[in-house]
This record gives structure tokens, C-alpha cells and sequence, in this order.
């Protein structure tokens, strides 16, 4: 079963709550310009734009959209198929994850800083789009919780 995708203005919803929390300041020209560029294609173009980073080429269940932060220039908003593959949720990739420096190496603690900046405002992302009723990994947790303990 091929997950549903979120409709194009709730993939809107979640750029603009994303960006509101991201930057204090002017947002930068390139997000701006990649913004700029989803806004003008239509919905059968939207999902085969080139700026969206995909996990598969034909087939994907993840699609990513590099806005940054004030702070780091690659975290994305992701939108991921459903564990059900009943459609897809929005989730605050930090995309920082993967490249640590070792511990004895005098990058180690600030990077670790922003390892937790990153991840602090990763929650407040998510906690916001949850309130504005859009899909989250916690949100589609705690339904499933609930449908389970259901009679």
C-alpha cells in the first residue's frame, strides 16, 4: 500500500511554523528561494520537485526539505510515510546526527551544544505542529495508543 501524501497546504502549514521558530531574523535568500519555487508548482508537480530530498527515486517514503536554522544550515523538515503506510507525518530531521566528532577532539563539546540546540528546537517544531493538528510521529503514537486501548 502506497502511503497517502499530506495535502499541499498543510506541507505549507508545517514550512510556516517550521520557519517561525527556526529564525529569529530574515530568513536566508536560498530557503527563501527554494520557498518561492514550491509556491509556484502545482500539485502535480509539487511532489517531483528536485528540492525535495527523497530516501527512493520511484518509490519514496521520505521526503526531505533543507530549511536550516538560525544555527545550522541542514536541518530539514521531513515528511515520512506512516509506520501503516496510511499516510505521512511531519517530523524536524536535526540532521546532525551522523557526524560527531570524537570525543577527545576540541570540537567535541560544541558541537554537542548544537547537537542539543538542534534538538530542543526539533521538539518545539514538532510540539507546535501538533497543536496545529498536523501529523507528527508523537501524535500518530499516542492515536495509535488510544485506538488500541479502545473496547
Amino acid at each position: 500500500m502506497t502511503a497517502r501524501r499530506p495535502e499541499m497546504t498543510d506541507v505549507r502549514e508545517a514550512i510556516d511554523i517550521y520557519l517561525s521558530l527556526a529564525y529569529d531574523g530574515p530568513i536566508p535568500s536560498a530557503i527563501q528561494n527554494r520557498l518561492r519555487t514550491l509556491r509556484l508548482l502545482g500539485a502535480e508537480d509539487f511532489w517531483d520537485s528536485e528540492l525535495f530530498e527523497r530516501d527512493h527515486p520511484a518509490h519514496p517514503t521520505r521526503f526531505g526539505l533543507r530549511l536550516g536554522n538560525e544555527f545550522y544550515p541542514h536541518m530539514k523538515l521531513s515528511i515520512d510515510a506512516r509506520p501503516d503506510a496510511r499516510g505521512f507525518l511531519f517530523r524536524a530531521d536535526t540532521h546532525d546526527q551522523h557526524c560527531c566528532p570524537l570525543p577527545n577532539t576540541r570540537e567535541f563539546d560544541e558541537f554537542c551544544d548544537l547537537m542539543n540546540r538542534n534538538q530542543k528546537l526539533a521538539e518545539r517544531i514538532e510540539e507546535a505542529w501538533a497543536s496545529a493538528r498536523l501529523p507528527t510521529f508523537k501524535t500518530y503514537l499516542k492515536n495509535d495508543l488510544l485506538q488500541r486501548a479502545a473496547p
